[in-house]
């Protein structure tokens, strides 16, 4: 049977448009069970608070249920390689944060490239580290703590999280970037690493700002800066490092990835729906009680981010020869 050319260019014309309708309706679905939220650390940390808020707002905004899953070890490569593996289909997400871009170069064989197999979705909230010296430092600036530091090679102790955690980096990016010879001294976590700090056991810490305010204020540490590029909006009176050192930039940064591949339509809804979040000022001010400063954008912005803090602290890794523990 020939067709009229008339009809025949209205079928040619519709069956090119289902694969886009067909696109479409899958993201105006999405999604149609609950949706599955891995985070790689126990509940109540920086990666579970983000996972929990967003999780809630996602819940409400689309009318399925977002489910936290805590699935802690290896400094979250488990929960990455679960995600990793998981069918890319928007039912598994991953809330991650920076020590994912580490964790590329500290970790000799990893199951997967975290650039490669997770699909960047939305950053969160990104959070500064206060650069604390204890009182008995002479130096109330960053720029006369580097000059003390040079002055006295060796003589510095500077606490940390551990072998290859943000804490410990934001240190040795100093050191590389200054000259300065301060000395590492890794603790099992932040919270004995301050206890030796407040005591005087150790000189420096780079410490989350909700952990050390109370301390600022009763003068029992000082601040000397905060690790972003630019100024805390809840901590404007503290310089950033980079004022005193140009182009230093050190800071946690959590957000959602899903497996690869995907589709770009569910990767899109979730990407404004997360934006939509970030803008409410409930959801401001409840990121703000940490610390942090909301991280909106494309989904594209959130993978160069990635990209480049797996570049920049894989650099700094392999400088210091750092090894996880």
């Amino acid at each position: 049977m020939k067709l009229p050319r008339r009809n025949f260019l209205h079928l040619v014309a519709g069956a090119a448009a289902l694969p886009a309708m067909s696109r479409l309706a899958r993201a105006e679905t999405y999604p149609t069970r609950p949706v599955r939220i891995i985070v790689g650390f126990a509940a109540g940390g920086g990666n579970d608070i983000a996972a929990r808020l967003i999780g809630q707002w996602l819940s409400e905004r689309l009318g399925q249920q977002f489910v936290i899953e805590n699935r802690a070890g290896a400094g979250g490569n488990i929960a990455t390689e679960a995600v990793v593996r998981a069918p890319p289909d928007g039912y598994t997400l991953l809330v991650f944060s920076s020590s994912a871009a580490t964790n590329a170069a500290l970790y000799d064989k990893l199951n997967f490239n975290l650039i490669r197999d997770i699909a960047p979705v939305c950053g969160i909230v990104v959070v500064p580290d206060i650069m604390l010296v204890h009182p008995s430092v002479p130096a109330k600036t960053l720029a006369e703590f580097i000059a003390y530091a040079k002055g006295n090679p060796g003589k510095i102790s500077m606490a940390s999280g551990g072998m290859g955690t943000v804490s410990h980096l934001s240190g040795e990016l100093l050191k590389m970037m200054t000259g300065v010879n301060i000395v590492h001294v890794p603790y099992r976590g932040q919270t004995p690493a301050l206890t030796d700090l407040l005591a005087g056991q150790v000189q420096v810490l780079f410490n989350s700002p909700p952990a050390s305010i109370e301390y600022i204020k009763a003068g029992r540490l000082r601040a000397l800066a905060v690790t972003t590029a630019t100024r805390s909006e809840t901590l404007p009176g503290i310089p950033t490092v980079g004022e005193f050192v140009a182009g230093f930039e050190a800071s946690h940064w959590f957000g959602i990835g899903a497996p690869k591949n995907t589709p770009a339509e569910i990767v899109g809804k979730l990407n404004q729906e997360i934006n939509a979040a970030l803008g409410d000022p409930i959801m401001k001010a409840r990121l703000a009680d940490v610390g942090g400063t909301v991280l909106a954008g494309s989904a594209a912005d959130f993978g160069k981010l990635i990209a480049d803090d797996t570049e920049k602290w894989g650099k700094v890794i392999r400088a210091a020869n750092i090894k996880a523990e």
